[in-house]
């Protein structure tokens, strides 16, 4: 039987543990509190998102809504496009392709890759996974990096 890796394999743990709700891998992102999203692991052109289940995000069945899970791989693969300087850059998505396979329900957890990182252009893929290891969607994504401004002195 083949070795299966674990979602979190050759990512580390996040330097941000710990960071306030509205608060994303270092970055101030108020919809992370919203969407209840939690950075777990960043680095290694990688990262790993958990999405706590809020009933107020669920569809007709009760199962998690494809835009809620459009948005936390937005956010995961954009993550592990600035994974190699987390506090740096932020990112903003070109484009971002998404393939549903599975319903989800409960917590959901999310895993992406920087497949290729340009001097502004970076390729990320990803897929969310039920805590059952269920696989619910899979996405790829293309983002442009941006060099975060430096906090003027005394601010």
């Amino acid at each position: 039987m083949q070795h299966q890796s674990t979602a979190h394999d050759n990512i580390p743990a996040s330097p941000f543990a710990g960071e306030a709700p509205d608060m994303f891998f270092g970055l101030p992102m108020a919809m992370a509190r919203a969407m209840a999203l939690r950075g777990e692991r960043i680095g290694n052109d990688r990262a790993q998102v958990r999405m706590g289940f809020q009933p107020e995000q669920a569809n007709s069945r009760g199962e998690v809504h494809g835009g809620s899970i459009a948005t936390l791989l937005d956010c995961t693969l954009a993550a592990s496009a600035r994974a190699h300087d987390p506090a740096t850059y932020g990112v903003a998505t070109i484009d971002l392709t998404l393939h549903y396979v599975a319903a989800g329900t409960g917590d959901l957890i999310a895993t992406a890759r920087c497949e290729r990182r340009g001097r502004s252009i970076s390729f990320a893929r990803g897929e969310v996974h039920a805590e059952d290891g269920t696989l619910i969607a899979m996405a790829t994504g293309s983002f442009k990096l941006v060099p975060r401004q430096p906090k003027p002195a005394g601010a």
